[in-house]
């Protein structure tokens, strides 16, 4: 059953990380979505908060002002302005949250406070994020640098965390083995691209198998370091000789274990619908899984276009419209928050 959305139109900012982002959405419908990518973070190897939050009162206006010139529209045609209210880095958080209260403020419209990882659920329901859109209730597996969770999505505005990982995040695993191997930041794109050359079963690495459906990728990490160091001692140029096997093994490892937890939760909840999210869901093995577990099963499986997985103003923009169908409007002095309660 398709929901209807208001024809309203919404200005929805995104800054809780090193992206500055602004979209503008009239119903499900994405008018514009852009995006200022701060390249000034590659030379650490990591984000810089510091640098970050410098970065994105740099870019604010003008990202804003150029989301409005792609939609062809002016500030006065806006019905509803939205904004991340977390998590992330509070430094960047309240650049993009200060942005979005003012100018509330000033054209005197609603505005609407969004949890980030609500919103990379909710952007499978972006009229052009996919063939077709899950109805409620359905399973999310969100992975990103930052978290790693399963959610049972019950409605735009009731999900709950029926896993998630107790230490390092499925898309921090993927970059911090890529640095171990010596790959530049970030590195999980380059470990997914070298892995397709490579053999997934050349190298065997741990994984952790915890009670119900939570996750642990630092015992993962380890052995990789472990594997890595005995092999050099041998040969040094064991990485580089052995590169694509490492890559596709380490991505076996992490993808398997995301889709095997994903699997025994949507079976204990009784769930036909899964879906993924987040940053990491632009990996082509998790993607590829995903497909093939629904197949399995008989499942549906909803996969979001790549340019609503990484971070950025869209996802904002439709869960800011869904705070607004249900009448969420937040006060002014809504606080922004590096970690928000889910």
């Amino acid at each position: 059953m398709s929901l209807k959305y208001p024809e309203k139109i919404l200005l929805a900012i995104e800054s809780s990380c090193d992206d500055t982002s602004a979209a503008i959405l009239k119903g499900n419908k994405i008018l514009s979505n852009f995006i200022a990518n701060q390249a000034i973070h590659e030379e650490y190897g990591g984000v810089v908060p510091e640098l970050a939050s410098r970065e994105h009162q740099k870019n604010i206006v003008p990202v804003v002002a150029q989301a409005l010139k792609m939609a062809n529209l002016e500030k006065g045609d806006l019905d509803a302005i939205a904004f991340t209210q977390g998590p992330g880095l509070m430094g960047s958080l309240m650049v993009g949250g200060s942005f979005a209260k003012s100018l509330a403020l000033g054209l005197n419209l609603p505005l609407y406070a969004v949890h980030h990882m609500h919103a990379h659920i909710l952007a499978h329901f972006i009229d052009d994020a996919g063939e077709k859109q899950p109805e409620f209730p359905f399973m999310c597996l969100t992975v990103s640098g930052g978290h790693t969770q399963i959610v049972l999505v019950k409605s735009a505005v009731d999900m709950q965390i029926v896993g998630q990982t107790i230490d390092d995040a499925a898309g921090e695993a993927f970059d911090k083995t890529a640095k171990i191997m010596g790959l530049p930041y970030p590195g999980g794109p380059l470990i997914d691209r070298y892995s397709k050359e490579g053999d997934p079963q050349a190298f065997a690495f741990s994984k952790a198998r915890l009670e119900g459906f939570d996750f642990s990728f630092s015992g993962f990490k380890t052995s990789v370091l472990r594997v890595l160091e005995k092999e050099m001692k041998v040969n040094p140029q064991f990485i580089e000789e052995n590169k694509y096997d490492l890559c596709a093994s380490i991505q076996w490892t992490i993808v398997s274990t995301l889709l095997d937890t994903l699997e025994r939760a949507a079976k204990e909840h009784g769930i036909q619908q899964i879906a993924i999210a987040g940053g990491v869901s632009a990996n082509s093995a998790l993607r590829e899984g995903l497909e093939t577990l629904a197949q399995k099963h008989g499942w549906t499986a909803f996969i979001p276009k790549f340019e609503y997985c990484t971070d950025n103003a869209a996802m904002i923009a439709m869960a800011g419209m869904f705070q607004l169908m249900h009448g969420r409007e937040v006060a002014l002095d809504t606080p922004n928050k590096a970690r928000l309660a889910f």
